[in-house]
């Protein structure tokens, strides 16, 4: 997996979601890379957030705070920013969340999708646009089935509904609209992604770090869930390599959807993953399993999630030769590292930046 510095240098990228967890990461690397990158997002919730942990503000070309569902103000700035690359990462992006603001999940998920594709339809300096979705796009059915970019979408929950909806919207406006086009348009399907600056509610990293840094129980939902876990570097770089193959005179041929998931040994059970991270840290902490929490009761909604959550990834290993390889023990220091520093109040843009650095200087050693 080799990323071009020479085709990022000085190029113009817009980053919808750029104050999420994501989105932060995503833009420290473009900037890495030497590229004009602006942001199109609402303002970073909650008191610490990656976005103000890093000051990510100071290298952004602009940061627009704004409601993507705001059709005319979005096209208004796209057309005053002229991309040539935009990655969209706006969304809501917690399933729990989806239970209790169904509706806003569904606003900024489906309508805030549609809202990029029609800010991008009549331009001619878009070359390359990348959707971000999510694994859980599939019809899970707890078959075990390792889901490639042609099995069923669906979701049960609404969070993995609207996703469904979005790859659905992008592929009929990419037939529809795109076809003469000189904008390339694909959707990516992550893992688990997880690293440093990831403060969102009910994350199992995020749980896990605060209870056993502080020597606290950890309470899990679900500890025989499996999941296809990955360091949030790891997908982001393979995206960089689809938007520059979109943005060939080959663009075409790298349309549609892609996985960006782990290899098959990265697919751990909850309970094994959190024990990884506890052992690393030596902590003191018990982990104990509530499958039913108070607060979840009160909601009066019933929670559920696929027990069972595997995609499989030959797709993006032989057409773009991008594979992951970080093991879950290396990219659980790494995220450890990250919170330690944070937690010691050291400089973040600079630790950031160097774990950004020390990954391309492994990637290269592959």
């Amino acid at each position: 997996m080799k990323i071009d510095n020479q085709f990022w240098k000085n190029k113009k990228v817009l980053i919808t979601g750029h104050t999420g967890f994501k989105g932060g990461w995503l833009t420290m690397i473009l900037n890495h890379l030497g590229c004009q990158v602006s942001g199109f997002s609402l303002n970073p919730t909650g008191k610490n957030n990656f976005f103000s942990s890093v000051n990510l503000k100071k290298i952004l070309k602009n940061d627009i705070r704004h409601d993507i569902k705001d059709l005319n103000f979005l096209k208004k700035k796209v057309n005053q920013i002229k991309p040539e690359i935009i990655f969209h990462l706006a969304a809501q992006s917690s399933v729990i969340e989806s239970f209790k603001d169904s509706s806003k999940t569904v606003s900024s998920n489906v309508i805030g999708t549609a809202n990029i594709l029609e800010a991008a339809k009549k331009t001619n300096f878009l070359k390359s646009l990348v959707i971000i979705t999510t694994d859980k796009v599939y019809q899970n059915y707890e078959n075990r089935k390792y889901f490639d970019e042609n099995s069923k979408l669906g979701g049960d929950d609404i969070y993995s509904g609207s996703k469904a909806c979005c790859e659905i919207l992008t592929n009929s406006y990419r037939k529809s609209f795109f076809a003469n086009s000189n904008c390339k348009i694909a959707t990516v399907r992550a893992g688990n992604c997880f690293g440093g600056g990831d403060w969102t509610k009910e994350r199992i990293v995020k749980d896990s770090l605060e209870a056993f840094y502080d020597h606290k129980n950890l309470i899990l939902r679900n500890p025989n869930a499996t999941r296809p876990w990955q360091h949030v570097l790891e997908p982001l770089f393979g995206y960089l390599i689809l938007a520059k193959n979109l943005y060939s005179k080959n663009g075409t041929k790298f349309e549609g959807p892609w996985n960006f998931g782990p290899s098959l040994r990265q697919n751990l059970k909850v309970l094994k993953f959190v024990q990884i991270i506890k052992t690393k840290l030596k902590s003191k902490s018990k982990i104990k399993v509530k499958r039913n929490f108070s607060k979840m009761r009160k909601m009066k909604v019933k929670i559920f999630e696929s027990k069972d959550l595997n995609i499989n990834s030959k797709k993006v290993f032989k057409n773009l030769k991008w594979k992951p390889f970080l093991t879950v023990e290396a990219a659980v220091e790494m995220t450890i590292k990250w919170y330690t520093n944070f937690r010691k109040k050291k400089n973040m843009f600079d630790f950031t930046k160097k774990q950004i650095e020390e990954y391309i200087y492994l990637n290269k050693k592959k």
